[in-house]
């Protein structure tokens, strides 16, 4: 066990946040196709949005269906250790519309890093999203310190 974990060892990651019009739940293998279409869709409006400015995610040519499975594998095998907690988020017809990522900054250490983003053709849940995320961190995880860019 590590001396400083992400997360205290008694805490319960959740697995679900429901907002309206979405939900998240954590993202895992079987939700590659949906996710690869996800991004694949929306690389320009990703790599626009706050948080993923400065990032080489997603890469501007895209990845194969293959790498993405395997980026899939590891956000879960994070998620498991309780390193980094990723999940997909879901309109209500159960599409895969966008994504959320928390996880240790590599530059500040105790600062949490938060990332979201949702398809260019459901843009206008960026400000939703965040709102609702930004809100169910400060109610239901353990963290003190948080860096999350808003799109709104």
């Amino acid at each position: 066990m590590s001396e400083n974990p992400f997360v205290p060892h008694d805490f319960v990651a959740p697995t679900r946040l429901a907002a309206d019009g979405f939900r998240l739940e954590p993202l895992g293998p079987q939700h590659n196709d949906a996710d690869h279409a996800a991004w694949m869709s929306s690389i320009e409006h990703i790599r626009a949005t706050p948080g993923f400015l400065e990032r080489s995610w997603p890469p501007p040519a895209g990845m194969s269906l293959a790498d993405n499975l395997r980026d899939l594998e590891s956000h879960a095998n994070d998620f498991e250790a309780r390193t980094g907690f990723t999940y997909t988020v879901l309109d209500d017809a159960g599409r895969v519309i966008g994504c959320v990522y928390i996880y240790p900054s590599h530059a500040d250490a105790g600062v949490t890093e938060v990332r979201s983003w949702v398809c260019a053709d459901r843009a206008e849940l960026d400000g939703p999203l965040h709102r609702a995320v930004a809100a169910w961190l400060a109610s239901d995880w353990p963290f003190e310190k948080l860096r999350y860019r808003s799109a709104a």
